[in-house]
């Protein structure tokens, strides 16, 4: 390992794309190449973050190189060559501040867990060094200078903003006709393993980047699925974590009983490392009063045996993709080889009235959390609420160009937090609590939840909008209105597509499911290269059957 970080360091990037071909107009040729060559990946961008980092530590691999490295790969494979469009801003002090954390460990002072490690950050959550826009042109100079206390945190810990990931427009709050991965400013992002189809969710950019290694570490935030979709679709690990464990102030709102943040990167020890460095409370926002009791050094917890535990398989939601339930049935032979013990959860219904009523949860905390955050953004922003921000969108061709803002027009016209909003509010949360995760758990006395996470990506449809033309698998969205903790890992592939399993517990229940998820990951191993292929027509699952015989 050590011989090969010095090679690395010492010829530079070894960025080696091999499609450096150039038409007549310096271009053409290159992105053509970029869809249907083998890239190769520099050696230390497949290391773990946690491997990055102890490296760096011994003075056995630079910040420098390493950010270097991610800076060049980001500028040859997302704006250039197969443009996957995951990358909205870059810090442009990235290198200065990688040279400094070389000099402070060069010099002996204090490192942190994330020393010199570059993260990228969803863009709906503020750091002082880039706007924070939701991916919408009315928040394009909300230059706060503001750090959200989870950057903060990972800041304490040397970590390195590489820049802000794309996302699905504001956080895929504004239409019930929305592309998931598009926003005004950033365009649309497209899945790694194939550029037609979907990186879904609205955390797509950081599940994207992930996947095709553009940084070490990566920020979602979810209300319903937006990390555990994306992690899916994208194949890498995410957590979504217990509702308050994480602080959310400074982070674009859409609901502030299932906002949270989560770590969205390659391993379940990186996502544990990140996620113990984010956790705690923080006295502005009241759901994380009790963070300090629960959180934990979660890397410390992975490892242990899982000897006697219980694991309800939730088969009611398995779906009846043959490829995804083959999956699944070898992950449960997996974790029957550590020990556990299996329970099948054949069944599981929703009350009348479920559905609208979750709807009109988030439409009522949308408008009174978004005209809450308007109002303290930056001055540069004048669009001070919900009513602003339409009678912009009215006016801006480029804003409505693919779907139209009927979720916004259905928040305004919601009253604020009376009594039929406490009514609501109560019932989705016996509904998905006392009467589901927890009964669940309880009726079979198990101590976690797996099943698989979604189906894999669909193809990406500015004129139809988000499909699921392959139905659903998982039930992520039970775990986003409890609010409750949800770990997804890759567990394999369906037709050259990622597909990922999911384990799900009760409220501050991280650690367990960290633990369940990594054993299953050492196991499985299961993590794609993505190909950049331009869609199935270049896919190394399809290419070969889509052109007739010779």
């Amino acid at each position: 390992m050590r011989n090969l970080v010095r090679t690395l360091s010492a010829t530079g990037l070894l960025i080696a794309l091999s499609f450096n071909t150039f038409g007549a107009d310096g271009h053409a040729k290159h992105e053509q190449a970029a869809y249907q060559t083998s890239i190769s990946t520099p050696a230390i961008l497949d290391l773990s973050a946690v491997e990055q980092a102890q490296l760096i530590a011994k003075g056995e691999l630079s910040s420098e190189t390493l950010v270097a490295a991610y800076l060049a790969r980001i500028d040859a494979l997302d704006r250039k060559g197969p443009k996957v469009q995951a990358v909205l801003s870059l810090n442009p002090n990235a290198l200065a501040e990688a040279k400094q954390k070389d000099k402070d460990r060069a010099e002996g002072n204090a490192l942190g867990k994330l020393h010199g490690i570059p993260v990228l950050v969803k863009d709906n959550v503020e750091t002082s060094e880039l706007p924070t826009t939701a991916g919408a042109i009315v928040l394009a100079n909300n230059i706060t200078e503001r750090d959200a206390p989870i950057i903060a945190k990972l800041k304490a810990e040397g970590a390195i903003i590489l820049g802000k990931t794309n996302l699905s427009q504001w956080a895929n709050f504004r239409s019930n006709d929305s592309v998931s991965g598009w926003s005004a400013l950033g365009g649309q992002t497209r899945n790694p393993h194939s550029l037609d189809r979907t990186p879904c969710g609205s955390s797509s950019g950081s599940g994207a980047a992930i996947a095709a290694q553009f940084a070490s570490l990566a920020i979602g935030t979810e209300t319903n699925g937006s990390i555990i979709c994306p992690t899916a679709m994208n194949g890498i690990a995410g957590v979504k974590p217990t509702v308050g464990l994480l602080s959310r102030t400074h982070i674009v709102p859409i609901s502030v009983t299932q906002d949270t943040a989560g770590p969205m990167t390659r391993s379940i020890e990186d996502a544990a490392l990140m996620l113990s460095v984010m956790a705690g409370s923080d006295p502005m926002d009241s759901y994380t009063k009790e963070a300090d009791l629960h959180a934990k050094d979660y890397l410390n917890e992975l490892g242990k045996t899982l000897k006697g535990k219980r694991i309800g398989v939730f088969k009611a939601v398995q779906g009846d993709h043959p490829e995804i339930i083959e999956a699944f049935e070898n992950a449960q032979q997996i974790m029957k080889g550590y020990g556990v013990e299996l329970v099948m959860i054949e069944a599981f219904d929703t009350p009348e009235g479920f559905w609208g009523k979750a709807l009109d949860l988030l439409l009522i905390e949308f408008k009174h959390e978004l005209n809450a955050y308007l109002a303290n953004s930056a001055q540069a922003v004048t669009t001070r609420t919900l009513a602003d921000v339409m009678k912009f969108n009215d006016s801006s061709e480029r804003e409505l160009a693919i779907f139209d803002q009927s979720l916004f027009v259905q928040a305004e016209a919601k009253n604020g937090y009376d009594d039929d909003y406490k009514e609501i509010k109560e019932f989705l949360r016996v509904s998905t609590q006392d009467n589901g995760i927890d009964k669940l758990l309880k009726d079979h006395n198990v101590d976690a939840i797996m099943m698989p996470s979604q189906t894999p990506a669909f193809l990406i449809d500015p004129v139809y909008g988000d499909s699921f033309p392959g139905g659903f698998a998982g039930a992520g969205w039970l775990a986003a209105i409890a609010g409750y903790p949800q770990v997804s890992v890759p567990m394999g592939d369906m037709k050259g597509l990622p597909i990922n399993l999911s384990f799900m517990g009760t409220a501050w229940d991280e650690a367990l499911l960290l633990n369940l998820a990594y054993h299953y990951e050492k196991a499985n191993k299961a993590i794609l290269k993505p190909s950049f292929a331009n869609g199935a027509y270049e896919h190394k699952h399809f290419k070969d059957a889509m052109r007739p015989i010779k």
